[in-house]
């Protein structure tokens, strides 16, 4: 299985690196690809290999779980791929929230990008945070944390060597939402001035 993920993650990195010239793309085991064996020391199932693949596009593996991911995920059953947090942290999600809180349009214009395709996903606060505010905001706004993926049961696609192609329009129509989170990541290093890294102080994620 590692040897056609590589080859696909070196297909998609063109694109990848259109989107972030700072994202990691080196089709390797802890930069992008899962491993494919499993840690069956504290587990019954001793069953060697994982029953599903994936690998991500980032911009450091450091807090990666807390910042802005692009992610593909093929089990025996389906398929997903999309951009989101694997689990963002409060203080995260506070930011996001406080950029929604002070532009909602601005927001709403960003998360059009999903169009018919992309599904919002991630558990949500059982009561809203806003009394009365619009669905259409509610609807992210309450998320503990959040991804937005595709998921497709068909695998033609994956056999047919289609893929790469929709996975690289399914990442750039994302794009829009991928700058926004890493506005939300120019925040978190600006509260934190001795670890701003040249990557991160980029005049792009303002100007966008």
């Amino acid at each position: 299985m590692l040897t056609p993920f590589r080859a696909l993650v070196e297909t998609l990195s063109i694109t990848m690196l259109q989107i972030d010239d700072h994202i990691e793309t080196r089709p390797a085991v802890g930069k992008t690809l899962s491993r494919i064996h499993r840690d069956t020391r504290f587990s019954h199932d001793k069953s060697r290999y994982r029953d599903k693949m994936w690998f991500t596009f980032k911009r450091t593996p450091k807090d990666w779980t807390d910042s802005p991911v692009y992610f593909f995920e093929l089990t025996p059953t389906d398929w997903r791929y999309g951009l989101g947090y694997y689990s963002a942290s409060r203080a995260t999600m506070e930011l996001f929230r406080q950029t929604v809180r002070d532009n909602p349009q601005g927001f709403l214009t960003v998360a059009a990008c999903l169009g018919g395709e992309f599904e919002l996903v991630g558990e949500s606060y059982k009561r809203p945070l806003i009394k009365e505010q619009p669905a259409e905001l509610a609807h992210w706004y309450n998320r503990k944390s959040f991804a937005v993926m595709a998921t497709r049961q068909d695998l033609e696609p994956v056999l047919s060597g289609e893929l790469a192609s929709i996975l690289a329009t399914g990442f750039t129509q994302l794009e829009p939402l991928y700058h926004y989170l890493m506005k939300i990541e120019m925040l978190k290093k600006a509260a934190e001035p001795e670890k701003i890294s040249p990557a991160f102080m980029d005049e792009r994620w303002l100007s966008r």
